[in-house]
C-alpha cells in the first residue's frame, strides 16, 4: 500500500510552482512530517512533508519541473516492517536489545533577539559515554558563549552539527542513546542524514530556477545571499539581488586585495577564521564611524584626593562589605553625576527623535580572551559604592569566564572604558552605538603639576570623551569632562551633590 505526496495549497492567487530541492530519494526511509521536498513559487519557498512514515518509493515531479496545486510529486511505500532493515542493516538485532531510548541535543535559547549560533568545540565524539548534565559542546554567538549540557546519562550516538558549523535556536545538535544499554545504536548511525545539517550552507544546490535566473541577470552565487533550506540560493533572492542598489558600496571593500606576500613568508603564516564575536565587534565598531559624528575631547584629573581617601578607607570598606574598594566605582559615581547636569550625553537618537534617558544603565568595558564585551550595571544611578563595586566584580568575572548572557550586555546609555589596566597612557575610545558618549580612563601616571607656584609630582590620569556631535556640543562635552573632574579632584562634591 502507497501513500501519495500531492503539492500543497500555494497561497491565493499561486496556481503552479517549480520543484526545488528532493531531500529523499527512491528507498530512503522517511518518518512523519519529515520534509521530503522543496517547492518554488513566485513569492514563497514551500517545504512538502511527508504525510506519512514509510520508504520512499517514486518520485513523479523531478527538480526543476512545474506543478499545479494538488498535483502528484511522489509516493510513500507503507509498512513499519519495511523501514526497519533499512534503518539498522549493520546490526538487526542490537538496536532492539539495547533498550536504551533515543535523546535529542538541542539548541538551548540563545538570548534576545539571537537566532543562530556557531558550533565552537565539541567535547565528546561519537560514541563517547557521558553523564547527566556534562558539557558535551560549547555554542559562540555574537556575543555569549552557550554551554549545551547532555540532557540525559548515556552514549553520544551521533553528532549532528560539526564543529564550524551554524546552528539556529532549538536545532538538532545530536543524538544520544540514554542509560546503560546506550551503547548498541552507535555503530547504527546514518552517517548520510546529518550531511546536509552539518553542511552549514556549502556544497547545496541551488534552485533550477534560480541558476536561470542567475544566468538571466549575469549574477553569479557568492553575490547572493540564500534563503533557502541550508541557505540554497532560491529565485527571489536573485530578483532581490538584481534590483537592489546597495550591492554596488561594499564592492570596494570586498574586492580589495590583499597586499602581495612572498612563498617564503607565506609557509610561515596561519591563517584562522575571524570568531563571530570577533566579526560582531569589527562590524559594530566601523558601523560606529559610520553612523556617528564622533569627536573626542580631552581633560587630565589630579588623582590625588581618590587615591587618599581609597587608601583611607579601603581596609574598612572590604571588611564591612566583602569587597575591595577600587576606582571605578568613583569613576561610575562621578560619571553618574555628570550626566544628570548633561543629559544629552545619556541620550541616543532615533531616527528624527532624541531618547533621553532618565536612568542610567552603565556599561563598563572588559577585555577578555575573546574579545571586547560591555556588560551593564543597570540603574547604577541608584547604586551605592560598594553595590557598583560587587556589580562589577562579578560581572568581569563573568565576563572572562564567557558566562554572560545576552541580557547582561544589552540597554546601557553611557560606557566607560580603562585602557590604563594595560597601560594606556591616552587614546580615543570608539562609541558602543546606540549610546551618544564614552568616557576613556587611562593610566594614572607622576607628572610634574604647578600647585600654588610650587611645581609638586602629582599622580596624573588623562580622561578622554568620545561622543555623537550630532546629539552633544562641543560645549556639553567639555561641562559633561570638567565636572567628572571636579568630582574626582573633590569626592565631597559627591556627598553634597555639587
Amino acid at each position: 500500500m502507497s501513500t501519495e505526496v500531492r503539492v500543497p495549497t500555494l497561497g491565493e492567487s499561486v496556481t503552479e510552482a517549480t520543484v526545488a530541492t528532493w531531500f529523499k530519494k527512491p528507498g530512503d526511509p522517511v518518518a512523519a512530517d519529515e520534509m521530503l521536498c522543496e517547492l518554488e513559487t513566485d513569492k514563497v519557498t514551500v517545504e512538502v512533508p511527508a504525510p506519512a512514515p514509510g520508504i520512499m518509493g517514486d518520485i513523479v515531479a523531478a527538480e526543476g519541473d512545474t506543478v499545479g496545486v494538488d498535483a502528484l510529486l511522489a509516493t510513500i511505500n507503507e509498512g513499519a516492517g519495511t523501514q526497519t532493515p533499512a534503518a539498522a542493516p549493520a546490526k538487526p538485532a542490537a538496536a532492539p536489545a539495547a533498550g536504551g531510548a533515543s535523546v535529542d541535543v538541542m539548541v538551548p535559547t540563545l538570548g534576545e533577539s539571537v537566532t543562530e549560533a556557531t558550533v565552537a568545540t565539541w567535547f565528546k565524539k561519537a560514541g563517547d559515554t557521558v553523564s547527566a548534565d556534562e558539557m558535551l559542546c560549547e555554542l559562540e554567538t555574537d556575543k555569549v558563549s552557550v554551554e549545551v549540557p547532555a540532557p540525559a546519562s548515556g552514549i553520544l550516538s551521533e553528532i549532528l552539527a560539526a564543529e564550524g558549523s551554524t546552528v539556529e535556536a532549538g536545532g538538532k545538535l545530536a543524538v544520544m542513546s540514554s542509560g546503560a544499554g546506550g551503547a548498541a545504536p552507535a555503530p547504527a548511525v546514518e552517517a548520510p542524514a546529518p550531511a546536509p545539517t552539518a553542511a552549514s550552507g556549502k556544497d547545496v544546490e541551488d534552485a533550477p530556477s534560480a541558476k536561470k535566473a542567475m544566468a538571466e541577470a549575469g549574477l553569479t552565487a557568492d553575490q547572493i545571499t540564500g534563503t533557502g533550506r541550508d541557505g540554497r540560493i532560491m529565485k527571489e533572492d536573485v530578483a532581490k539581488a538584481a534590483s537592489a542598489p546597495a550591492p554596488a558600496a561594499p564592492a570596494p571593500a570586498a574586492a580589495a586585495p590583499r597586499a602581495p606576500v612572498s612563498s617564503d613568508d607565506a609557509a610561515r603564516e596561519e591563517r584562522v577564521k575571524m570568531t563571530r564575536l570577533r566579526q560582531t565587534i569589527a562590524r559594530r565598531l566601523k558601523e560606529s564611524q559610520n553612523t556617528a559624528a564622533m569627536l573626542t575631547t580631552y581633560n587630565e584629573v589630579d588623582m590625588t584626593e581618590v587615591m587618599a581617601l581609597r587608601n583611607e578607607y579601603k581596609d574598612e570598606f572590604l571588611k564591612k562589605h566583602g569587597v575591595k574598594l577600587g576606582f571605578m566605582s568613583f569613576f561610575t559615581k562621578a560619571c553618574v553625576h555628570a550626566l544628570k547636569e548633561v543629559p544629552e550625553v545619556n541620550a541616543e537618537i532615533d531616527g528624527t527623535d532624541v531618547v533621553y534617558k532618565n536612568f542610567v544603565h552603565m556599561g563598563i568595558a572588559a577585555g577578555t580572551p575573546t574579545g571586547l564585551v560591555v556588560p551593564v550595571i543597570r540603574d547604577a544611578d541608584q547604586m551605592g559604592f560598594a553595590d557598583i563595586e560587587k556589580a562589577i566584580a562579578e560581572k568581569g568575572a563573568r565576563a572572562r569566564d564567557g558566562k554572560l548572557s545576552m541580557a547582561e550586555m544589552q540597554g546601557g546609555t553611557f560606557t566607560i572604558s580603562n585602557g590604563g589596566v594595560y597601560g594606556s597612557l591616552m587614546s580615543s575610545p570608539i562609541l558602543n552605538p546606540p549610546q551618544s558618549g564614552i568616557l576613556g580612563m587611562h593610566k594614572i601616571q607622576q607628572r610634574p603639576m604647578v600647585v600654588n607656584g610650587e611645581i609638586v609630582a602629582r599622580p596624573m590620569m588623562y580622561l578622554a570623551l568620545s561622543y555623537d556631535h550630532r546629539i552633544v556640543d562641543g560645549k556639553g562635552a567639555v561641562t559633561f569632562l570638567v565636572r567628572v573632574k571636579d568630582a574626582l579632584e573633590d569626592p565631597r562634591r559627591l556627598l553634597m551633590d555639587l
